[in-house]
């Protein structure tokens, strides 16, 4: 019986200071039944000779230019091109652990459909790692070692793009690359959740995540704040809302502002409430903030909380376990 294939898909834009380490952690990997399809999304440096140069020493890896723009078409494009029953997404600036490919597959032969394999992350760089990105990685990975990724989909992305494997058909279901959303490894996280696809636990470190300064993530306005807030919420009201259960919004500083703002523009009611006691009783976008005792006038509330504080969010989850409320059904923190 063939080794089933796996299809790597790479979008790649100027890239060309860590394309060659990309690439040879691929041709490194312990399974060796696997094809690169390599989008260039209009690169103006050297990036693409680089590819071109590989591409002619190894049939596996299959170089196209993106026809339209952007890292969805790139992904959409790469797709349409590759022929493997098992997909997975890597980043050109990143790095394969060498047996990623091999330890992801056996995962998902054992589990079959309907789940996805993942892998543990790290980051690197060659200026350091800040504080945020560091807590990032740790809660991710505690996610992974658990598979529990959709437990706290609405903090942040609880799938890493470039690490993950899934069998086609379950790639069909959610509807691929096709729908032109960003931060678009977001929304497809979403549409695992929303269909239902089952998180295989991971105990490995299976990918390097590089980080730097220009790295797009960090300079595309398809990835800032505001943008996660508009698809966490389009994707809670469209799997997790119950219309039939008053809807509260904690939180009234940055984060609770958008989330407010958005509940108001789409015309669904909700009960704000803060403890700031500058707030409390003002209007914000005509609607009243309450304090907390607001809550006891509400029978079986859904919260959205957006309080970011450590300690505030301890305690918030704690009145939750007192009134016998569970996350993910009564209550979903969006930061």
């Amino acid at each position: 019986m063939p080794e089933p294939l796996i299809s790597i898909l790479t979008p790649f834009k100027n890239t060309e200071f860590y394309l060659e380490a990309c690439l040879d952690s691929i041709l490194a990997q312990s399974y060796k039944h696997w094809e690169l399809i390599i989008v260039d999304d209009g690169s103006s440096d050297n990036s693409n000779n680089i590819v071109q140069n590989y591409a002619h020493t190894d049939e596996r890896i299959k170089l196209y230019q993106n026809p339209g723009s952007g890292i969805i078409e790139a992904l959409r494009y790469a797709y349409e091109k590759c022929q493997g029953n098992y997909i997975t997404r890597m980043d050109s600036d990143d790095i394969m652990v060498s047996n990623r490919l091999e330890l992801m597959l056996k995962d998902l032969l054992h589990y079959g459909k309907g789940h996805i394999a993942l892998g543990q992350v790290h980051y690197f760089s060659d200026q350091g790692i800040n504080e945020g990105y560091s807590k990032y990685e740790v809660w991710l990975n505690s996610l992974i070692a658990k598979g529990s990724n959709f437990s706290e989909i609405y903090k942040e992305c609880v799938i890493p793009s470039p690490c993950w494997l899934i069998h086609r058909d379950d790639l069909d279901l959610c509807d691929g690359f096709n729908p032109d959303q960003y931060p678009e490894d977001y929304d497809l996280t979403f549409r695992f959740y929303q269909n239902d696809i089952i998180c295989i636990p991971s105990q490995h470190i299976l990918h390097h995540w590089r980080d730097y300064s220009t790295r797009t993530s960090r300079t595309h306005e398809h990835y800032a704040e505001n943008s996660f807030i508009d698809i966490k919420l389009r994707y809670f009201l469209l799997i997790d809302h119950d219309p039939k259960r008053p809807l509260t919004v904690w939180g009234a500083g940055q984060k609770g502002k958008k989330v407010a703002h958005l509940l108001n523009s789409a015309n669904i009611p909700f009960h704000w409430i803060c403890d700031n006691p500058k707030k409390i009783g003002k209007h914000i976008y005509d609607k009243e903030l309450h304090n907390f005792e607001h809550l006891k006038e509400l029978e079986n509330p859904q919260s959205i909380v957006t309080v970011a504080n450590d300690m505030a969010q301890t305690e918030i989850r704690a009145y939750f376990r007192d009134q016998s409320m569970h996350p993910m059904i009564d209550y979903f923190f969006f930061c």
